[in-house]
């Protein structure tokens, strides 16, 4: 990598305002949200449910345009002229493609016949399946090859939006830890949306904490475990409880977020 992608992202989204003719219509889902975001670094994204996490995705990968501000690099590079990769909650593959195919599609000619693809399909252990289609995978297998798609462009910026929810636990947290090698292998600045708190605290270099809508950043957290982590780790459950201790009167919406999904998952 150049030295330019080391470059900080800077975020100002000054306001942005649900159309009319949309569900919720007319309600300003953010308002003067702005942080800096250190090139390379894991940056995880955490607030209530419908507080615009993933509003804030689509406004920088430029699939929402109509909001007030500006996301770009510090040498100005704006993010319509960078590569960026986007995952999201759903794998989005092309069924009629081949997981190679899958990947392929989203390089150029050059790159494609270099055999990139092929390349980071093994290392997401799907060197048998490069012909499969989408509907012989399972759930799991599916995020691989999306996760695998979003890194085959070499991005400046990836974009995650909880791309790991409703995996259960083994299935996550396996991908969550090839997510960690990929980033360690080809690293890029990383923006993680999740609501799961001990997610967080497990992959991030950082925390930004959003509040309910209109979003604004309400904390900032380093994360100074050492890596590698576990997310079993009893010092990533007494990071998170220690961060909820000190900080209840911010995140005692999300407490109480967390403690009811737990209860989902525990009735499930």
């Amino acid at each position: 990598m150049d030295a330019m992608t080391t470059e900080n992202l800077q975020v100002r989204i000054d306001r942005k305002v649900y159309p009319a003719e949309a569900p919720g219509g007319g309600r300003v889902a953010i308002a003067d949200l702005a942080f800096d975001v250190p090139g390379r670094q894991f940056c995880c994204i955490v607030g209530p449910s419908g507080c615009g996490k993933t509003t804030m995705l689509n406004i920088m990968a430029g699939l929402d345009k109509e909001a007030e501000g500006r996301v770009e690099f510090s040498d100005g590079t704006p993010l319509d002229a960078t590569p960026i990769g986007y995952m999201f909650q759903t794998p989005r593959l092309l069924p009629w493609l081949s997981v190679r195919d899958n990947v392929r599609i989203v390089l150029g000619d050059e790159e494609a016949n270099s055999g990139r693809a092929e390349r980071i399909l093994e290392e997401m252990q799907l060197g048998d399946s490069l012909d499969v289609f989408p509907n012989r995978l399972s759930g799991g297998m599916q995020r691989r090859v999306a996760l695998a798609r979003a890194f085959a462009i070499e991005p400046r910026l990836l974009l995650l939006d909880e791309p790991f929810v409703s995996l259960d636990a083994p299935v996550g947290n396996r991908l969550r830890s090839m997510l960690l090698e990929l980033w360690q292998s080809r690293p890029t600045t990383v923006l993680f949306v999740t609501h799961d708190l001990r997610e967080a605290i497990f992959l991030g270099d950082r925390i930004l904490f959003l509040s309910r809508g209109p979003s604004r950043v309400i904390l900032d957290v380093t994360v100074d475990l050492p890596r590698p982590r576990n997310i079993e780790d009893p010092k990533v459950e007494a990071f998170r409880k220690s961060l909820l201790e000190q900080h209840n009167s911010l995140l005692h919406g999300l407490a109480e977020e967390q403690a009811r999904d737990r209860s989902a998952d525990d009735a499930a």
